[in-house]
């Protein structure tokens, strides 16, 4: 499927593949999800299949039977390396990730460094994301940036630059990704989920505040019908509790987690676009709420609250924004 949103951003660094000299070290910048690891690894492909071919590859996707292709798919491509949190337990990689991208990674990078390129006069490394080093790691990098193995380019994915080294971020050309428009999303999410009804395809979208990331990662969790409950809530106020109630009896099963989750991550962003639209005091009350609505959602996984009385609560400063 071909990159959405971000155009500028990514016919700027296509711009520099064509231009005299290539900036040896990239920065891809911007909130998590918007496709920044996505273009990071079409990037990586077209440097290494254009080096290869010694010419310059019709635009788009590169076909997925392209020879460099092939061997990046299969992880067997000599001049590439993609640097990432690697499983807790090697026999489970689909369980949880270590917590940082350790030191031992980055040093395992150098006896690829040590000899030429195998394929054609580049190699190309990944980081996804950079923000994940442990500070030994990062401190390793950074000598690979300050004197750069002949012919290597380093694409580096971050979620928060303000985190990394200063040096590292120094030695980098930054290219920033912003959050994608409604339109974008929705295309995307259509695209991935075809059989989502226009109520799911626009809860999404909203959920995911210029994310497709964030969207897909609420996809099958019925999230119109949260976003329902809440805007009912936030109209009545539910002085009767009817509403707060049957979420609380419904998301409050450990059947229920993931929507439950869901529904922790969404109440206060739905706050936040009620407070978008008020001045004053109500204004006022809706930032106030907004606060409590995070820190409740904070402490609710981390203190592993009570499920059902954690909804039911949230559900209370949701009501409060039914004060005018």
């Amino acid at each position: 499927m071909e990159l959405i949103g971000n155009d500028s951003a990514r016919a700027a660094f296509l711009a520099a593949m064509r231009g005299d000299t290539l900036h040896h070290a990239w920065l891809f910048t911007g909130p998590e999800g918007v496709g920044k690891a996505s273009f990071a690894r079409e990037a990586a492909l077209r440097l290494l299949a254009e080096a290869a071919a010694g010419q310059v590859l019709p635009p788009g996707s590169i076909p997925a039977d392209n020879a460099t292709a092939r061997l990046i798919a299969a992880g067997s491509h000599p001049d590439y390396r993609v640097l990432t949190r690697l499983p807790k337990d090697p026999d489970k990689p689909d369980e949880a990730l270590a917590r940082s991208i350790t030191i031992a990674q980055v040093r395992a990078l150098q006896p690829m460094f040590a000899v030429r390129p195998g394929f054609s006069s580049r190699r190309v490394v990944l980081i996804d994301a950079v923000d994940d080093l442990e500070r030994a790691g990062a401190n390793a990098l950074l000598k690979n940036l300050e004197e750069p193995p002949l012919g290597t380019i380093f694409l580096l994915v971050s979620h928060a630059p303000g985190r990394l080294l200063p040096t590292i971020r120094s030695r980098c050309r930054l290219l920033r990704f912003d959050p994608l428009t409604a339109s974008e999303i929705a295309t995307i999410l259509r695209a991935h989920l075809p059989e989502a009804s226009a109520s799911e395809i626009d809860a999404l979208v909203r959920a995911g505040e210029g994310s497709p990331g964030r969207a897909l990662g609420f996809a099958g969790l019925d999230l119109a019908a949260l976003e329902t409950d809440l805007a009912a809530i936030a109209a009545s106020g539910d002085a009767n509790n009817a509403i707060r109630s049957r979420l609380a009896k419904l998301l409050g099963t450990k059947a229920a987690q993931p929507r439950y989750e869901a529904f922790l991550e969404r109440a206060p962003g739905f706050i936040a676009e009620a407070a978008r639209s008020r001045s004053g005091e109500p204004l006022r009350i809706a930032l106030d709420t907004y606060a409590a609505a995070r820190d409740l959602a904070g402490a609710a996984l981390g203190l592993s609250l009570d499920a059902g009385a954690t909804v039911f609560e949230m559900s209370g400063l949701v009501a409060r924004l039914a004060n005018r």
